[in-house]
């Protein structure tokens, strides 16, 4: 069956760590280590009847995440080209310096909470719902700069990414088309929800649902109330599988992320997970005979696609390593680059061959 055609996502935030011609973003580092605790009784012995509890849980994960990727559509039905990623941002969604129009749609898959937006929001109605971008109302930073929540007139809260005043920077500012882009072009429940973008004068601004229970990040570091339980966790892999598997497979054209990782997963009140942050997304090639994209290595360190990195050719199984280095944080708790332990232990997937040699 052909895929509807959605529109309208999300975004999130990193910062880039450049070197030679690669470019990565770093994770802060936390003080607190990941948790998770082991619970007692039927699970536990279960767990261990079965060789041990990673083992236990990694094959549950692998299970239900292997079955929610499903066979890429029939070429006949990819639709004609669209203009380049890098390019400039499609007129369609082009707008004055003064207002922003809503970019938007309705679909089976779209968040349960359909709010009726205003039509437009004026720069000066976006400093007034933020405080003029108050630091009481900074929600999250990164690269591409900060983002706020913002409480509308109809009390609506939304939050709104700022970018950095450089971002006329030839980087930054295609970071920010592309974004849009992207954004414009996707809706699912397990993507941020995009609800427009806003430049005026030296200020470019995207608009998006806002995610009130912060990032994975923070739950697995412990910052964020209790340690998630195994079957919230197993949740949140299916969820975020869901959004890659609907990128790759279900737009117009293969939407390839480039940094799927624990502080690009926001979660809701009850613990969905929402894929988040698309500055470094690229569309797959047009041409069906190609098989990569050949461009500069983007991405955060111990995620990234060692053939990818080696190599330059960017392509959807780029973001199913990174997927899978997220399964393995997400199940025993240890970061992808851990410098304080062994040659063989620093790497997390170096650790997980080690222990099935």
């Amino acid at each position: 069956m052909r895929a509807a055609r959605h529109r309208a996502l999300g975004t999130g935030h990193g910062g880039d760590l450049s070197a030679s011609n690669h470019e990565f973003q770093k994770d802060p580092v936390f003080s607190r280590a990941s948790t998770y605790t082991v619970r007692s009784g039927v699970a536990e012995k279960k767990a261990r009847s079965r060789g041990s509890f990673w083992e236990e849980a990694a094959t549950m994960i692998a299970r239900a995440c292997t079955s929610c990727f499903a066979p890429r559509r029939p070429q006949g039905l990819i639709s004609p080209r669209a203009p380049e990623i890098l390019g400039p941002a499609l007129d369609a969604h082009d707008v004055s310096t003064s207002s922003i129009s809503r970019i938007s749609s309705v679909s089976s898959t779209s968040t349960s909470q359909n709010k009726s937006w205003p039509d437009q929001f004026s720069f000066q109605e976006v400093c007034l719902a933020t405080s003029n971008f108050s630091e009481q109302n900074k929600i999250g930073k990164g690269n591409f700069g900060t983002v706020y929540k913002a409480k509308l007139r109809d009390g609506s809260i939304i939050a709104v990414k700022r970018a950095k005043k450089n971002m006329f920077d030839r980087h930054l500012s295609a970071e920010f088309r592309s974004e849009i882009q992207i954004l414009s072009k996707v809706e699912h429940l397990n993507l941020v929800k995009f609800l427009g973008h806003l430049e005026h004068q030296d200020e470019r601004l995207i608009l998006v649902e806002y995610i009130s229970n912060g990032t994975l990040r923070e739950h697995l570091d412990g910052s964020r109330g209790q340690p998630l339980e195994l079957s919230q966790r197993l949740n949140i892999a299916i969820d975020i599988a869901h959004a890659v598997a609907y990128l790759h497979g279900y737009t117009d054209n293969p939407i390839i992320h480039r940094d799927i990782k624990p502080s690009n997963i926001l979660l809701t009140d009850q613990l969905r997970a929402k894929v988040s942050d698309f500055g470094f997304a690229r569309l797959s090639p047009y041409d069906t005979e190609a098989t990569h994209i050949s461009t500069m290595v983007k991405g955060t360190v111990g995620y990234v696609d060692p053939e990818y990195l080696n190599t330059n050719h960017l392509t959807e199984r780029s973001d199913v390593y990174s997927f899978g280095v997220l399964l393995v944080e997400l199940i025993t708790g240890r970061r992808p680059v851990e410098r304080n332990r062994g040659r063989q232990q620093r790497l997390s997937t170096e650790w997980v061959k080690n222990l099935h040699p």
